[in-house]
Formats: structure tokens, sequence, C-alpha cells
């Protein structure tokens, strides 16, 4: 007589093994050691916060990403009708480094800077800079290399550092010298295993802007002990008071730089995903290096072809957001209000941004003997409905940080501080 074979409702057959085994509870399923290091708290549980209370049909103010769009912001009309007129022809793969007139057109802007010695194949395009900072890391660091990132930084640098096995060093940036890198600070913590310097500027989260003095320090630390450089340059146009940026490669032509921007802040079109990576300075002692590089651009097969048709309209066409800086712009007038309005708070401080779309506002910690900055931005998140992101979420070691976006009007944008001041007054008396 032969075994019975029992059928499952949608009629697969099992044998008695599968039966068994499908019985048996699952195996967990773990995390990757690799990402006990990562953390990215500007999408974090504070993120996840506020998509549970949206869904209980409150209205959160947000806060904590710098998407121009989410405020009235729109794209320049140029830059979307070019992409249109391409989008027919923009359904197949691409070049793995982009597409050879967005390039060159990479390449143009840097001559204009006076960063020398760039051609196309020194440009790599990508999904956002972001993704071309996770490509750099990964080709660079075998594990416990060493990355020196500014505190407080942008966190993707220290994540992608992490995630790639290296180890990120934290220098610090002192916000009594306007948030600058302390460069005994930075030339003291290189070690052997020391790579590469990351120099944010403008920088995400202080809004500092750096001057000539300082990236030649820069420069000369990294020349002294043959360093990469890795120059995170994305708000490189958002400037204020008549602030100059000057292109960290414009002043190390002697030394291996990598510079990543995009169009995602100075054009406001977050969402196309468009960035790049320019290598500037030698490159004969770099060459398994770059050739790792390409190895990696090949992988993810090609930049998205349709955003790559907007940046040579970008930066080839007229700077809008001249008009959104100045002095009578919208920018520039919210970081005036923001600047002034937090530091009218009792027990706050904010060193005035000179670039960026952020302001970084101090707590004084006898005036608020905050232990758990997160813990803090929670409460105001449930009690006010605006969502920030604590200090520490950039690696800074203290909790007595917060970072606000700039993006709101005016009116918006005072009303939120005016309640964030309202609950740091109730906080403290509690």
């Amino acid at each position: 007589m032969g075994r019975i074979i029992s059928i499952p409702p949608g009629g697969r057959r099992h044998d008695a093994r599968e039966a068994d085994a499908l019985s048996r509870p699952l195996a967990t399923l773990g995390q990757s050691a690799k990402l006990a290091d990562v953390c990215y708290d500007i999408r974090g549980p504070l993120a996840t916060e506020a998509k549970r209370l949206e869904r209980e049909g409150h209205r959160i103010l947000k806060l904590n990403t710098g998407n121009p769009a989410a405020f009235g912001f729109e794209a320049p009309a140029d830059i979307v009708l070019d992409m249109q007129r391409a989008l027919a022809e923009s359904h197949g793969y691409g070049d793995s480094q982009g597409l050879v007139a967005a390039r060159r057109a990479v390449v143009q802007y840097y001559e204009t800077q006076g960063v020398e010695g760039i051609d196309i194949d020194d440009v790599y395009l990508g999904n956002g800079a972001s993704e071309l900072i996770q490509m750099a890391m990964q080709g660079l660091l075998d594990d416990g290399d060493e990355v020196l990132i500014p505190s407080p930084d942008y966190p993707l640098w220290t994540a992608s550092v992490s995630l790639a096995g290296g180890k990120p060093v934290h220098y610090i940036c002192d916000e009594k010298a306007d948030w600058y890198p302390d460069l005994n600070d930075i030339e003291a913590k290189i070690t052997d295993r020391t790579k590469a310097i990351v120099l944010i500027n403008p920088n995400n989260p202080t809004g500092a802007v750096y001057d000539e003095a300082l990236l030649r320090g820069i420069a000369e630390i990294a020349g002294r002990h043959q360093l990469l450089l890795c120059a995170d340059e994305i708000y490189d146009k958002i400037l204020y008071d008549d602030v100059e940026h000057i292109p960290l490669a414009s002043i190390a032509p002697d030394l291996l730089c990598l510079t990543f921007n995009g169009l995602s802040k100075s054009y406001r079109v977050c969402g196309y995903r468009s960035g790049w990576l320019a290598v500037s300075g030698p490159k004969a002692h770099a060459r398994e290096y770059l050739e790792g590089l390409n190895i990696l651009a090949n992988m993810r097969l090609c930049p998205n072809v349709p955003s790559q048709h907007a940046v040579a309209t970008a930066l080839g066409g007229r700077q809008s957001i001249n008009d959104l800086v100045l002095p009578g712009g919208r920018l520039h007038a919210q970081r005036e209000t923001a600047w002034r309005m937090l530091n009218d708070i009792p027990g706050v401080s904010c060193t005035k941004p000179k670039g960026a779309l952020y302001a970084f506002p101090k707590l004084d910690p006898s005036v608020y003997p905050v232990d758990d900055d997160e813990q803090l931005v929670l409460d105001l998140l449930r009690q006010e409905k605006i969502l920030l992101v604590h200090g520490r979420g950039f690696n800074l070691p203290t909790p007595d940080h917060f970072r606000l976006v700039t993006l709101p009007d005016t009116e918006q944008l005072a009303d939120a501080i005016t309640r964030i001041g309202s609950f740091l007054a109730d906080y403290r008396k509690s």
C-alpha cells in the first residue's frame, strides 16, 4: 500500500519531510554585523514615530530633512522641460559613468571654479551624491582603515565608512570659532591607518563656510601625511552675506581630491537623485583605487538616465538660487528669522549660519540639563508635532544641540520656533 500524500489548500503536494520543515518555527534572520555602527537618525526612529502620529491623523511639521519641494520650492522650469524632452530617449542603459554631455558640463563647471586637470573620464554621475560617497568609501577602505570626519557631521559619511569596514574618527569643529575645524585636533588623530580627510563645506548641520586659510591648513595636513581629500560641497551655491565658497580642489591641485556635488539642493530637485563625483589632482599613484571606482560604477550598471539630462541645463543656465539667498530672498529671510528667534529663547544660542539650509542651536546645560537629547526631541514631536533631529544624530558627543531646517516660509518658521521656545520653557520647569 502506497504512502498517503497530503495535498494542502491550493493544490501543492508535499511529502512528510516538507510537512515537518513547515511545522518548525523559522530561524531568526538577523541583521548583518556590518550595520552595527551604521546610524542615520535624520530618517531614524524619530521619523518612524512621526509617521505613526500621521497615521493617527496628526499633521507633522517636518524640520528634519532639507527637502525644498516639501516647502513650496519649485524646480527651475527649464530643467523640468529638458528632462521631459529627453524622457522618450532615456529608457535604455547609459554609460556606467554617466552621459558624456552631462560629464562635460561638470568638467566645464569646475574649470570656472579654478579646478584644473579634470576630464570627462574623471567624473562619475550618480543617483545623488550619497550613492557616490558610499562607492568611494567601499572602494577605498580595508577593515580597520580610518577616515577623519568632522563632528558634528552629515551622518551619511560616518555610516558609509562604517559600512565599508572602516573606522570613522571624528575631529572637533569648534563652535566658539564659527564651527571651524580644529587643525591641531585633526593632526593629533592621524595614525598609520588613516586614509582620508572629509570636509563638508558649506557645512551640514552647522552652516559654516570655510575661508582660504582653513582650506590651506587642511590641504597641508593631507599633503604631509599623504591622505586623500574628500570634499562634500553639495551646498556650494547656498551662501549668505557675500560669503565666498572656495572649492577645496582648487586649493590642492597637487593632491588627489574627490569632490561630491549635485543638483538636489541648489536646484531644488532632491527627488531627481542627480549627483556627481569629480576626481582631481595627480592620479598615477591611485590607479588601482580608480579602477576600483570603475568596477563599482559598472556594478550598478548606470546612474538613472532621465535626470542626467538636467545637469548641463542646470550648470549652464541662469542660477536662480542667487535670488533666494540674497537679502530680500526667501532663503535669506528664513535664515535671518531662524537665527534671530532661536537666540531670543532663554538658554539657547545659535551661531549664525553662513550657508546651507540649517540652524544648529545649543542648549545651555545650566538651563537645560539634558541627558538624552533624542528623548527631548521625541517629547517635542509628541507635544508640538514638530520633527527635529537631535545633535548626537550628527555624531556630536554632547546632548546639548539640535538641528532644524530653515526651509519653511518665515511665518511658519516663526510659529514653529515660538512653539519650540514654549516647549523648552515648560521642559525647564519640569
